[in-house]
């Protein structure tokens, strides 16, 4: 059987360099959820992989038939749709997921509970989403490597809830930071959203998170 892991929690580190994501969040009043995500990863990983011999462990889900059997063992969460292209560089899968409540999503988007989190009280909600971790020195030169070959990528996350969201920032502890200087951010409002090189993710030491306020 093939080792599969959700989108959202894999991309939180290096092999994001050869993956670009769009994933946009979509809370309803009864507190089901709509995910619609758009990811590409490089046909040159694909192919390394394949000549590694370790076509077997795939990393992220690849197919429908993947897809399936993700949404089968995730109480809650039903695979709407999903499509696939190539292009000269990437190939790209769009897929539609829904989830029955947040429960639901936070077990998919991160299964030991670590990396995403919901808070809720007083009339308001946050959701905590971790997309890299604390780490120690990367080399620099091995660092201007990964961003040369993540060029052209990036990690797009857009939300929105029934009733106006804040977007803030926080380091992979969670404690609050100021907005990346390099991202494309809309704080408050129907919609928020942030846009940042995927190679960016590797410049935060501290690790790098969203907390969406609803």
């Amino acid at each position: 059987m093939k080792k599969l892991l959700p989108v959202i929690p894999v991309i939180l580190f290096a092999f994001s360099s050869c993956l670009g994501l769009s994933a946009d969040f979509q809370i309803r009043k009864n507190g089901s959820v709509k995910l619609a995500l758009e990811y590409r990863f490089s046909r040159t990983a694909e192919n390394i992989g394949k000549l590694d011999g370790n076509e077997r462990w795939q990393i992220i889900p690849v197919g429908k038939a993947d897809w399936e059997r993700t949404a089968d063992r995730v109480d809650g969460m039903k695979f709407s749709s999903f499509s696939s292209r190539n292009d000269s560089r990437d190939i790209v899968n769009k897929i539609t997921l829904e989830f029955s409540n947040t429960d639901a999503m936070l077990k998919f988007l991160a299964p030991g509970g670590k990396r995403a989190s919901l808070n809720s009280g007083n009339g308001s909600s946050a959701l905590n989403i971790i997309f890299t971790e604390p780490y120690g020195a990367i080399n620099d030169d091995l660092l201007e490597l990964i961003q040369q070959v993540s060029y052209g990528y990036k990690l797009k996350i857009s939300f929105s809830a029934p009733k106006d969201s804040t977007l803030s920032f926080t380091d992979g502890y969670g404690k609050a930071i100021s907005p990346p200087e390099t991202a494309e951010v809309v704080l408050k409002g129907k919609k928020v959203s942030f846009s940042i090189d995927t190679g960016e993710l590797l410049s935060y030491k501290d690790g790098l998170g969203v907390m969406f306020t609803w």
